[in-house]
């Protein structure tokens, strides 16, 4: 019932996550990040405790198929669930469960992975993978917003749409001093249309508003 991409920069050690279904508040459930650590998405019938944990273990020096395989093996609904990971060396780790609703699966990249249930079908993922890899060297939020818009476009969740949400650390775990210019890039970005009948342009709004923000003080 939801697309998503999770990514890290290696140029700068941002993580995010961008993500969109047919349920309210996504931004509450799915994406997870932290600087310095990782990031994780999970989705269909969410455990948020795959995102909650999964990145205390990160944290801890596993991969993100230890951490997100361990705590699976413990959980009663891993048939139902889907979850990915992404950490500081770019490793990534995605799971769909038996039980996810087609269209379901994933698409893992240098840095990235694409994930999604209950959608039209494959061409979601993989126009948001392309569309992710066809932007590099942009800064880690514009090319998560173009995924997300490229899946959406593609067909996205077979339900519908209602939510939408983008996470993105700041460039690096280490920020020092706010600059005196508003930078969006130093600060942790976390959008959230919550419920609307076109999540995704909404979203696109709100981000290019912020963008503005930091062009306008310069």
């Amino acid at each position: 019932m939801t697309f998503s991409i999770i990514a890290r920069d290696p140029a700068s050690d941002a993580f995010g996550v961008a993500v969109s279904t047919a349920v309210p508040c996504v931004g509450a459930a799915v994406p997870f990040a932290k600087s310095g650590v990782g990031a994780i998405s999970t989705q269909s019938h969410t455990n948020i405790e795959l995102g909650r944990e999964g990145l205390k273990l990160l944290e801890l020096g596993l991969s993100p198929r230890a951490a997100l395989e361990g705590m699976l093996a413990d959980d009663p609904g891993a048939s139902l669930r889907q979850a990915a990971g992404i950490d500081v060396q770019g490793r990534t780790f995605a799971f769909t469960g038996v039980e996810c609703v087609a269209w379901c699966g994933s698409r893992e990249g240098a840095g990235y992975s694409v994930q999604g249930n209950m959608l039209v079908g494959q061409p979601t993922i993989d126009a948001m993978a392309e569309a992710f890899e066809a932007s590099v060297g942009k800064w880690l939020g514009i090319r998560l917003m173009a995924a997300l818009e490229a899946g959406q476009a593609a067909g996205g969740d077979k339900r519908g749409r209602q939510s939408a949400a983008l996470l993105v650390t700041p460039m690096d775990a280490t920020n020092g001093p706010p600059p005196a210019v508003f930078d969006p890039r130093r600060y942790e970005m976390n959008i959230r249309v919550d419920e609307h009948p076109d999540p995704v342009a909404e979203l696109r709004r709100i981000f290019d508003l912020v963008l503005r923000m930091g062009r306008e003080q310069r």
